[in-house]
């Protein structure tokens, strides 16, 4: 287990401002592309798939939440969540926007999970600090993911549901987010 110091006002520079820059970018854009919108709206499915647009938020967010807790307290902090694909019975409830949230809410639990990743990836004292991986199909047995790896992946994840929120967005009110 890697000891985490907050670190709200430490600057970061070098490959760690790299990664914070462009994960914020990624940030912003899924959280841009929800601007404006009622809860009804962000709850409303506009595909062909049971994805809305504040599911997609709290998809992200817990994701980050669970990798970002794997960076500090390794393999234990992915099982049975979305990052190891077990937690199944909550699937639909992570994918949804149900009647007692509201967009504001999960905006603001995105930020806060945000807020306590960049203080992990600021305060790590290496970037080459790595875990195994748990045990899933999807993973090659006896794999490690490195700091920097997992934060790769939450980028990775980021901007992929950034981009399938920009297609819900357009779908809904032919609004973009960027273009």
């Amino acid at each position: 287990m890697i000891t985490v110091t907050s670190t709200a006002k430490t600057s970061t520079t070098g490959e760690r401002a790299d990664l914070l820059e462009s994960l914020a970018k990624h940030r912003y854009f899924l959280r841009y592309t929800v601007r404006d919108l009622t809860d009804e709206q962000a709850a409303q499915r506009t595909t062909a798939s049971e994805l809305c647009l504040g599911g997609l938020v709290k998809h992200v967010s817990d994701v980050e939440r669970v990798w970002a807790d794997f960076i500090v307290r390794g393999t234990d902090a992915v099982r049975g969540g979305p990052a190891d694909g077990t937690g199944t019975d909550n699937r639909e409830k992570e994918f949804t926007l149900r009647d007692d949230e509201t967009l504001a809410d999960v905006l603001d639990r995105y930020a806060t999970v945000a807020h306590r990743t960049d203080e992990i990836v600021a305060s790590l004292p290496d970037l080459d600090i790595s875990h195994p991986l748990p045990k899933a199909p999807w993973f090659e047995p006896g794999s490690r993911w490195s700091a920097r790896r997992v934060l790769l992946h939450i980028i990775g994840e980021t901007a992929q549901h950034a981009g399938h929120a920009d297609i819900i967005r357009e779908a809904l009110d032919g609004s973009k987010s960027m273009g």
